[in-house]
């Protein structure tokens, strides 16, 4: 690949890239309902954690919902340290996309 064209796909994924302070916006605002995961292109295991949050919610009040709570509070917090590198990986994956689409 020239440098042509390496530009112009660095830029691309520069401009196409999910923002970080977004994604901690939605992580740490909308906490368990997986908000960032969605954000950032994990749609199943985004879903998960809302309904793992929602399950674990409509089950506190006769106490077998709270671990379900616990679980999603300690996924979320594990998810702050992750989120740059899911934001790495879907730039390495458009990367890879947009590499293979100029040949």
């Amino acid at each position: 690949m020239d440098t042509q064209r390496e530009l112009l796909i660095e830029q691309r994924v520069a401009n196409d890239a999910k923002s970080p302070l977004v994604a901690y916006l939605l992580a740490i605002l909308l906490w368990g309902f997986g908000a960032h995961r969605m954000y950032l292109g994990r749609w199943a295991s985004g879903l998960v954690m809302l309904a793992l949050w929602g399950l674990g919610w409509l089950t506190a009040p006769i106490l077998i919902g709270w671990p379900l709570v616990g679980l999603v509070c300690l996924w979320a917090l594990v998810d702050l340290f992750l989120i740059p590198g899911m934001i790495q990986d879907d730039k390495d994956e458009m990367r890879r996309r947009l590499g293979s689409g100029l040949r």
